[in-house]
């Protein structure tokens, strides 16, 4: 991405702008702080990726206005492209994406919705945000964004430059088919348990099966014999039946009677014991009266004794309150006191500080001589840099163009060497892949064929299940004929029973006649209904049966889709085969041109000549780089006797401040002191206080005396319930007497009646004892007749649903060993997915590329690193390291190695990590490792990458060091078709010398192009 035009609306400060970026290979964007300088660069990451610095892209609309809006026009594989992002503030934003047919003419390439248009810009550049900000965008206050992330995201970044996407992908769609063959084998883990289970079952029916048929041919006999004695003892009982209806009504009667005598005699009693309770009350009257006089007086002596309490607890909360308010006012006293006693300490602190200060006045100045002599000596060496510092930014440059020439040529040599293993192997894979596409259509026509067998199954399943369902309907109207036939036998098994026809009475001989032939209807249906429920169990056997040859055809058939992918995919293999050979013979001509070169060393004469020309040059001029460091150093050591001269200045400033203010705070200390050690208090709060301590007194009140009083007056509260007695005994005693008089004589007419139905029951128990009651008996054999109906009933069905089962049991040991060989396939599956998912994370063939990349970005990195630190700086990435508990020395812990991305950094001190850098050497590890990624990136990432932005605060650094970042930045620029650098330090300003000038006005922002 090359920029071309950018064009501001009502955008962070600039109200209208327009910059021309056709023709800057090399510029510099400079101004003030807070001119707006990286507001272009946040113009151009929002018009192409929506992303900027403002958290609320309303906050990038200029103050006062409605819309803002960017145009930006750039150069993208070899077109000229152009964008128009903008938004209405509060409303979603709007996204333009168009491409150049003609100059001046653009062709819109807008999707419907602005997801998609970002997404096709992005495809169009590609790279995303994330990839711009960390290679070819170096944002302000972010040149560790790659450095300071963790190991695993620096992975992350690589991954998306080289693309390895593809094979996250491919690890996510193995790791889902291996969840799916697990969710399979549990599935098929669980069905085999199952039935194997009900396999188990097989003995146990078989032996249910023998001992149901013997239980129907007993139950079947005794049922007969049953009923012959039933049909005797219903004749028996109904000659008893009056004589035990008149008894019961008697002797319900007679329990009556007794239970209404016993409870007259029961209230009789309790009366004449609550008139025995009440006379012996009302001789106590007397004594009861004197004791209630005593409560009264109580009373009114505990009412007068409250009032007292309550005065006097009103005035002890008021004594209360202001001895509280008193110990306020001395807390605020101490309060002020302590605090000025605060301010007193510290000025004296102040004084002290200040006297030291101005002990140490001719070590300073000895100081300041020694940095005058220091920079006339520096000023000398810089003039000489002056001199050699183009010729070397010359010779970093021919020597950068000199390894690109030979990186570019050996990565196009890897690449050919890759292409040609693949397309080999590709020619010796076309034998192979004919007779596979040979197998495969046979397996096709086979399956065809099985294809047409299953439907012929369907059918006939089908048809088997329309005659199933017929005979469960004769089954219904079968065991419907049967009910209504039981309804009808169970009306004439009582004696003297109607015709269930002509409803008139049944004799003896009739009776005989109609129960034989209901009982011969009730065998034929029987018959018949065993009959359907054999077919019934017969067709079950065949759909079942039919069942499963559809489901092992429809298994066999499971493949049939996956076969005709394989024979498609099989043939384009084919076709794609033949491709390759033709492509092999042309790609090992240009292999074989590649390698002469390279071993010659014949590419790039002209850069040679001329890079050899320079370094005689500086071989004349004898410039020391050390020695300039060294002078530069002496600069820096007595740099702080500047600062020291103004602390001087500062601390006899402060000196006479402090001596002025001591003397008021002192005289204010003292008088606090004074007025608490007198007890200087509010006068009129002492007043009162005396005032509420006399009114007590006044009151007399005595807890103890109420106390006392109380404790009176709960032993008396007996008297008032003993007199509300009294009057309640007055009032019953009349009308308790004359229910004494009734109630006598109700019991004296009681006890008559009751003789009287005990005479008439002793005559119906004679006559009941000479015949027996066989009623018991009688309903012990009607229920046990009925049991037995059920039971057979239940038999029968028993018996035809075991054998089903039996049948059922079988089909399932065929149908387990099918489940067994499609569990074994099924784990086959996972494992192999699972494995899949592990090559293709990140810890796999990803990882692995990382690697092979990773020693060309060191190189990179350390050639810029060189030229920064005067190569006293050297970093080297280290991709595995020891886990946690391992030890490097001993061979057991290898496999404990993680994967990661570590940034170690060597000095004159030795090697460390990167995280222990500070200050200006750390700023330049990240610029050095920043600036290689990009190149990086230009080289490897299949991105055409040709635009490099430097956004970057370069204030940790000297001049020396300053100078080192310009001849870095100047040797990288012809790498780049556009270089770009933001800065505000006017030493850095001038070495460019194409400047985008941005100043700020009452209007906004302003751009000037100098050149």
């Amino acid at each position: 991405m090359i920029p071309c035009q950018l064009s501001l609306t009502h955008f962070l400060s600039y109200q209208q702008a327009s910059l021309n970026f056709e023709g800057l290979q090399t510029a510099c964007i400079c101004g003030a702080n807070g001119a707006g300088k990286s507001s272009l660069l946040d113009a151009i990451t929002w018009a192409l990726w929506g992303e900027s610095r403002a958290q609320s892209e309303d906050d990038l609309i200029h103050t006062g206005a409605t819309e803002a809006r960017v145009d930006f026009q750039f150069l993208s594989q070899g077109q000229r492209c152009r964008v128009i992002r903008s938004r209405v503030r509060g409303n979603p934003s709007a996204l333009e994406f168009q491409i150049a047919d003609s100059p001046g003419d653009f062709r819109p390439l807008t999707e419907r919705h602005t997801r998609a248009t970002q997404q096709a810009i992005c495809n169009h550049l590609r790279m995303d945000y994330e990839t711009f900000i960390n290679s070819a965008y170096l944002r302000q206050g972010r040149a560790d964004e790659f450095t300071l992330k963790r190991p695993s995201e620096r992975k992350q970044i690589l991954a998306e430059i080289l693309s390895l996407g593809q094979y996250d992908d491919l690890a996510d769609r193995a790791r889902d088919r291996s969840r799916q063959c697990r969710g399979q084998v549990s599935l098929l883990e669980d069905t085999s348990r199952s039935l194997e289970h009900a396999v188990q079952q097989r003995q146990t029916i078989e032996a249910d099966l023998a001992e149901l048929q013997a239980q129907c041919q007993t139950a079947q006999q005794q049922q007969q014999a049953d009923r012959e004695r039933l049909l005797q003892l219903q004749r028996q009982q109904q000659q008893r039946l009056s004589w035990s209806q008149r008894l019961s009504w008697l002797s319900a009667q007679q329990q009556s009677r007794e239970r209404d005598l016993q409870h007259l005699q029961t209230n009789l009693a309790q009366q004449r014991q609550q008139g025995q309770r009440l006379q012996a009350l009302l001789g106590e009257e007397a004594t009861i009266r004197q004791g209630y006089a005593q409560f009264q007086a109580l009373q009114v002596h505990e009412s007068q004794l409250n009032q007292k309490f309550q005065q006097h607890q009103r005035l002890s909360e008021a004594l209360q309150q202001a001895n509280q308010q008193q110990e306020r006012l001395r807390a605020d006293l101490l309060g002020e006191l302590h605090q000025r006693s605060s301010r007193l300490a510290q000025l004296y602190e102040q004084q002290q500080a200040a006297q030291a200060s101005l002990s140490h006045t001719s070590d300073i100045e000895t100081a300041l001589a020694q940095l005058q002599s220091a920079r006339a000596q520096l000023h000398h060496l810089d003039q000489i840099q002056a001199r050699a510092a183009p010729l070397l930014q010359r010779q970093r440059q021919l020597q950068s163009q000199l390894q690109a020439t030979a990186s570019r040529l050996s990565a196009r040599l890897d690449e050919l060497n890759t292409r040609i293993e693949h397309l080999e192997t590709s020619a010796h894979q076309q034998d192979t892949l004919q007779t596979a596409a040979v197998q495969v259509q046979t397996r096709v026509e086979y399956l065809e064929k099985r294809r047409i067998y299953q439907q012929r199954v369907q059918e006939k399943g089908l048809e088997r299940r329309s005659f199933l369902e017929r005979l469960q309907a004769d089954q219904r109207a079968v065991e419907l004929q049967l009910a209504q036939l039981d309804g009808k036998l169970s009306l004439i098994k009582v004696p003297n029973a109607t015709c269930p026809l002509c409803e008139r009475p049944l004799d003896e001989p009739h009776w005989q006649l109609v129960s034989q032939k209901h009982q011969q209807q009730q065998q034929e249906l029987l018959d018949q209904l065993w009959v359907i429920r054999e077919q019934l169990a017969v067709s079950e056997r065949e759909i079942q049966i039919l069942r499963q040859e559809y489901r092992a055809l429809d298994q066999e058939l499971s493949e049939f889709p996956a076969r005709l992918q394989e024979k498609g995919r099989l043939q384009e293999q084919l076709e794609a085969s033949l491709l390759s050979c033709e492509r092999l013979g042309q790609l090992r001509a240009e292999r074989q041109q590649l390698s002469v070169q390279l071993l010659e060393g014949d590419h790039s004469a002209e850069l040679r000549q001329e890079l050899a020309l320079l370094e005689q040059t500086l071989a004349g001029l004898n410039y020391d780089e050390r020695t300039h460091a060294l002078v530069r150093g002496q600069v820096d050591r007595w740099r702080w006797a500047e600062g020291k001269r103004a602390e001087l200045k500062a601390a006899g400033r402060k000196l006479a401040e402090v001596e002025t203010r001591l003397p008021p705070l002192q005289t204010q200390v003292s008088a606090l002191k004074a007025r608490l050690e007198h007890s200087e208090l509010d006068p009129e709060l002492q007043t009162n206080i005396a005032q509420l301590a006399a009114q007590i007194a006044t009151v007399g009140y005595d807890r103890a005396q109420h106390q006392q009083v109380r404790e009176r007056l709960n032993a008396a509260q007996n008297w008032l319930l003993r007199y509300q007695e009294l009057m309640q005994a007055r009032q019953q005693t009349p009308p308790l007497l004359q229910q004494i008089s009734r109630s006598e004589q109700a019991l004296a007419e009681l006890d008559q009646e009751r003789h009287s139905l005990a005479d008439q029951g002793a005559e119906l128990t004679r006559q009941l004892s000479a015949t027996p009651d066989a009623s018991a008996e009688i309903q012990h054999l009607e229920r046990d007749l009925e049991q037995r109906r059920v039971q057979l009933e239940g038999l029968l069905g028993r018996l035809g649903r075991v054998q089903q089962q039996q049948q059922y049991l079988n089909s399932q040991a065929a149908h387990l060993e099918q489940q067994r060989q499609a569990l074994a396939t099924a784990r086959r599956q996972q494992q192999i997915y699972q494995e899949l998912s592990h090559a293709f994370g990140r810890n796999g063939i990803q990882a692995l590329l990382i690697e092979n990349v990773l020693p060309q970005l060191e190189a990179e990195a350390n050639n810029i690193l060189a030229r920064l630190s005067a190569s006293q700086l050297h970093v080297r990435f280290v991709t595995q390291r020891l886990g946690k508990g391992a030890r490097a020395s001993r061979k057991q812990d290898i496999g404990k190695r993680v994967e990661t991305l570590d940034i170690l950094i060597a000095d004159s001190r030795g090697t460390r990590p990167y995280e222990t850098y500070s200050g200006g050497e750390a700023f330049r590890i990240n610029f050095a490792i920043r600036l290689a990624l990009s190149k990086l990136l230009a080289q490897r990432s299949g991105t055409a990458l040709q635009t490099l932005i430097i956004d970057e605060g370069f204030g940790t650094q000297d001049a020396e060091g300053c100078d080192r970042l310009v001849a870095a930045i100047n040797s990288i620029a012809p790498e780049f078709a556009c270089l770009l650098v933001i800065t505000h330090m006017p030493q850095l300003k001038e070495a460019f010398e194409t400047r985008i000038e941005v100043s700020k006005s009452s209007q906004g922002s302003c751009l000037s192009l100098v050149i």
